[in-house]
Parts: C-alpha cells; structure tokens; sequence
C-alpha cells in the first residue's frame, strides 16, 4: 500500500491518497481532522438550538450557554489527554499544544463542558440542567461526526480482525505506540499495511443510534436533567465495549486498567441510580424544584 491509502479489503473498497491535511492559498495548513470537528460542532449546535427552542431556552441564553461550553470541553478533552498520555509528553512537550496530530479525549471533553456549564448557569442564574438537557443530543452528534476525524489521522483503531469492516492502514501512516503486539504479530512477511478493527467506524455508527434515541425520547422526559442521564448510561455502554478492542488507551496513572472503561462503568452506574432515585422522588412528590420541567 502507499502510505496515504487506506482499504477495508473484505467490503472490496481501496481508497487511494487519503489526505491526513490540504493546503489553502498556497501555504496555509488546514487539517481533516479539524475540519470534520468543527463540522461536528455546526451541527450539534444546530440541533442543539431547536431542542432549546422546545426547552424554551432564551435564545441568547443558549448561544452564550453553547460557546462557553464548546471552549471549556474543548479545553478539558486536551488536559485530560494529555494527563493520561504523559509518558510520551513529558518528552514531547510542545506537541501538547500541536492539535492538529489529533489527542483530544471525549470524557475530558464531557468534563469540561459540564463544569463549564455548572459555572455558567451558576453566574447567569440558569437552570444547568435545562440547558444540559438542550445539549445532549447535540453532544452526541458531534461525537459521531467527529470520530471521521480519527479516520483521517489514521488513529483509534483496534485489534487484529479479519472481519466484514477490517481496515488496512500503511503502517508509515500510524503512530509506532498505536501498534500492539497483537498488531505486529499479524504483519506478514513483505508486508507494509496492519489490519485493525475499524473502532472510530463502530463507535461513530453507535452514537448515532443514540442521538437518534435521544431525539425520539427528547419530548418524553420526566425531570430536567433526564436527558443527562440517557446520554450517560448510552454512551457509556458504547464507550465501554468499544474501548475493550482499541490499542491507544489511555490508562489510570500506574496500572493497566483503562480509564474510559472505568469512566464508563461510573457514568452508566451514575444514569440507573439517578434516574431510579428521580424516578421515586417523582413518585412521593419530593423532586427538587430545579428538577421539575415547567409545563
């Protein structure tokens, strides 16, 4: 393979010259992977505007709600993936600061936009969970749009496979520490590709099942910050199996357990017991004022 390919040779497709960055205006740089993550910021906003619209959120509410939130998770998905990667920066400092190779994590993202969104509506005097609500669908959506990105980078893929959707990418292309053991021990004599489990493909496909049932239920919930939990406890399902085959995890500080697995299993625990507990308190007509929706 030349080393700006990539094929999915069990689906008969070969991809010739897929480029990682062009350049516009003769010398200026402008990454994939930037390109499909604000593509997916676009759209959840959009998105993220009509649902608002039906939470009936003040327009000028939402818009300062969603730059804030877009700059704060942008800023949490970095440290948090950096924090856990530093092996490799302590040695490469500067790249801490080089997106454009891609490194963003969406739990730090997910965390960042939450305490963003907790300190904003704390200043402005919003109700967070309303506002949170709003977004979720949107969050979604621009994580499945997003994951397009890593396809462009060559990066978060799994295993060996040699199923329906197994990718071959040059191994010139990817990054060295993306190539387990596993990996390697399936490169064959004279060859110059891995074949990997697609896992930006799987999860990206996943997410959007999820948006699409946060959008169905959207009208349904029975508390502000319902629609928290739901995109808790399904992302974190998906998060969880699909880590299990990547070979780019990111690892609790001083073991192997991965940390978005551990996440996970947190957030999905978190989603069944708040929405158990919500759902009792409904009952007993004990919910909190912030949490009840206004007709």
């Amino acid at each position: 393979m030349n080393a700006t390919d990539i094929s999915f040779p069990n689906l008969g497709i070969y991809l010739e010259n897929v480029p990682k960055q062009f350049k516009l205006f003769g010398n200026f740089t402008i990454a994939m992977y930037g390109i499909t993550f604000a593509v997916g910021i676009l759209a959840g906003l959009f998105v993220a505007s009509h649902v608002a619209k039906e939470y009936k959120q003040k327009e000028d509410d939402f818009w300062n709600f969603a730059i804030w939130v877009i700059i704060g998770g942008l800023i949490g998905a970095r440290i948090y993936y950096v924090v856990f990667s530093w092996e490799y920066y302590k040695d490469n400092f500067w790249n801490v600061f080089n997106l454009r190779q891609g490194g963003i994590a969406i739990y730090g993202g997910v965390i960042g936009a939450f305490l963003t969104a907790f300190i904003f509506s704390k200043i402005k005097k919003l109700n967070g969970f309303t506002l949170a609500d709003a977004a979720m669908p949107a969050l979604i959506l621009g994580q499945a749009i997003g994951r397009w990105g890593n396809f462009f980078n060559r990066e978060v893929f799994g295993q060996y496979t040699d199923n329906i959707f197994a990718m071959r990418l040059p191994i010139d292309a990817v990054r060295a520490r993306d190539i387990s053991a596993d990996l390697a021990s399936h490169i064959g004599e004279g060859e110059n590709f891995i074949q990997v489990h697609p896992t930006f493909l799987y999860e990206s496909f996943c997410n959007l099942v999820v948006f699409a049932l946060l959008m169905i239920f959207r009208k349904k919930r029975s508390f502000n910050g319902e629609m928290c939990l739901w995109y808790f406890g399904g992302y974190g399902i998906v998060r969880f199996i699909i880590e299990g085959i990547r070979t780019d995890q990111l690892y609790l500080i001083g073991t192997t357990i991965p940390v978005s697995q551990v996440v996970a299993v947190i957030l999905v625990v978190a989603a069944v017991v708040g929405e158990i507990v919500c759902r009792i308190l409904i009952k007993k007509d004990k919910l909190p004022e912030i949490l009840k929706i206004k007709r």
